[in-house]
């Protein structure tokens, strides 16, 4: 055998090793979990737990907090936080979003605080609707805005071409998680390697209420770039992207301009 050809082999069992683990170890790279104690108790105001089986698919068990503002009560935000931590970290926003008037209700995906189950985008998709069908058994679908952030804007997409509600918001978004991917592997085939590629450029085709999008330009993890190209997809349909100059991808909130655009939004009467 020929040293050329040696070397073509080498090359191609490396190519082929790197497809592989990435392949296995995607959800290592995606999904950054803090598992907590059943007993670990929350030291936010305001809030009860919630655990809910999804029976209908394997009886993965899904832990969330449900956020409660002194009345009057102007809604009910169903939010899909990022892929690290846990509702240890994200609950702090249930007093921000309880002092503009809205209760939050939040879940721990998956192998998160104290959620069970099998991770699969199929489940996840399945415990958003749980999820939204808990809350429609305490508020109006008027009364829903359904809420994603980073990679939960994946979930909030697609719940948002299931089931009505009165708005959706995402904050720092993708075109598709595959997209991304390509971005950090562009020498490997993700597309047909990808699990989880979060289309939400095509479950927002059947979203008829308005969508509106927060990003920062500088943004280092989800580019902005994958952004933009979403929110131009949404040609004709009610949304509008704000765009923060110096944001990046964890600090949107110290702006104003995310500030006033979020209670520009949620100012509903």
């Amino acid at each position: 055998m020929s040293f050329l050809l040696k070397f073509v082999i080498g090359i191609a069992l490396i190519y082929l090793l790197l497809c592989l683990l990435l392949y296995l170890l995607q959800e290592n790279i995606i999904f950054l979990s803090q598992k907590l104690p059943v007993d670990y108790q929350f030291v936010f105001q305001d809030h009860k737990e919630v655990f809910l089986e999804n029976t209908e698919l394997d009886n993965g068990r899904i832990h969330a907090l449900h956020f409660f503002t002194p009345q009057p009560q102007r809604g009910v935000i169903l939010y899909f936080h990022g892929n690290a931590g846990n509702l240890a970290g994200w609950g702090r926003l249930g007093k921000e979003f309880n002092d503009l008037g809205y209760d939050l209700f939040m879940p721990d995906y998956r192998g998160y605080g104290k959620s069970t189950g099998k991770l699969s985008q199929s489940a996840l998709f399945s415990d958003a609707l749980l999820c939204y069908n808990y809350l429609k058994q305490h508020y109006t679908t008027e009364d829903i805005i359904i809420y994603g952030r980073s990679l939960g804007t994946g979930i909030a997409t697609y719940l948002a071409s299931q089931v009505p509600a009165r708005l959706l918001i995402l904050e720092t978004p993708f075109y598709s998680l595959s997209h991304i991917a390509r971005s950090y592997f562009s020498f490997l085939p993700v597309r047909l390697l990808n699990r989880y590629p979060l289309p939400s450029h095509q479950h927002l085709k059947s979203v008829t209420y308005p969508i509106y999008i927060f990003h920062g330009l500088q943004d280092e993890i989800v580019s902005y770039a994958s952004a933009k190209k979403l929110y131009e997809s949404l040609e004709g349909k009610k949304v509008e992207m704000i765009s923060i100059p110096h944001g990046n991808h964890n600090n949107l909130g110290q702006f104003d301009k995310y500030q006033e655009g979020l209670k520009r939004i949620l100012a509903y009467e």
